[in-house]
């Protein structure tokens, strides 16, 4: 009887041992990613005016929040040059000599990229989510399956 417990926590602990490991995995991903996306802003001087008064004032944009933020103040703009796209080209062709249109398709491409941002900046949230769950549910199966190892087995009496 006791080598069944043995060997359930042995058990225990290699699976504890690997859901650890996942998810340190997971926790390094998502940090990993975001400090890319980050970066990428960084580099690429991707800001927020806090202050619409003052537009020189800017913060660099490190989580979903902000990035959506700027996108919807992008956005804004984008759409007081035409609340379309279909009304910007009014039934012709895009002209990329245009500068109202090669304007109105720029805001588009930053406002998409933000976008993007948001969507990564929570799926970051999610796999670091995940990797603290795994590791903390390792770390209890680890302690569950020490308590199975060296826990004394003792028989009712009469058993052989």
């Amino acid at each position: 009887m006791g080598r069944y417990f043995r060997v359930t926590g042995i058990l225990l602990m290699v699976l504890s041992i690997i859901a650890i490991v996942i998810g340190i995995v997971f926790v390094y991903q998502g940090w990993s990613k975001n400090n890319l996306i980050v970066e990428r802003m960084r580099v690429e001087k991707v800001t927020l005016a806090l202050d619409p008064a003052n537009p020189s004032v800017t913060t660099e944009i490190t989580n979903g929040a902000e990035a959506q933020k700027a996108a919807d103040i992008i956005a804004g703009h984008r759409r007081s040059i035409a609340p379309t796209y279909q009304d910007l080209l009014g039934g012709g062709q895009f002209d990329p000599t245009n500068a109202k249109d090669l304007t109105y398709a720029q805001a588009m491409n930053l406002e998409n990229y933000l976008y993007l941002a948001v969507t990564a900046f929570g799926l970051i949230n999610v796999v670091l989510g995940a990797g603290a769950f795994m590791i903390v549910t390792g770390i209890g199966m680890l302690l569950i399956g020490l308590v199975f190892i060296k826990m004394p087995v003792r028989l009712p009496q009469g058993l052989p």
